[in-house]
């Protein structure tokens, strides 16, 4: 199972909670330029850290994830 970011959907949740990719960062115990890459779907994500971003965001999974 591969989960991918919906980029324009994630960086839209993101900036409608009013956080910057470091906030989001801190919040999540990623690294900056782990959620830069999460935003240009160069990167997958675990389940776990998916579902952990979604609830920061305040968005199912389904509207920033593509599941394959």
């Amino acid at each position: 199972m591969k989960i991918t970011t919906k980029s324009n959907a994630f960086v839209k949740a993101r900036i409608v909670k009013g956080l910057s990719q470091r906030d989001l960062a801190k919040r999540s115990g990623l690294s900056p330029s782990y959620i830069s890459l999460l935003e240009r779907s160069v990167k997958s994500v675990g389940p776990a850290t998916a579902k952990r971003l979604c609830e920061l965001l305040d968005q199912p999974l389904e509207v920033l994830f593509v599941i394959e």
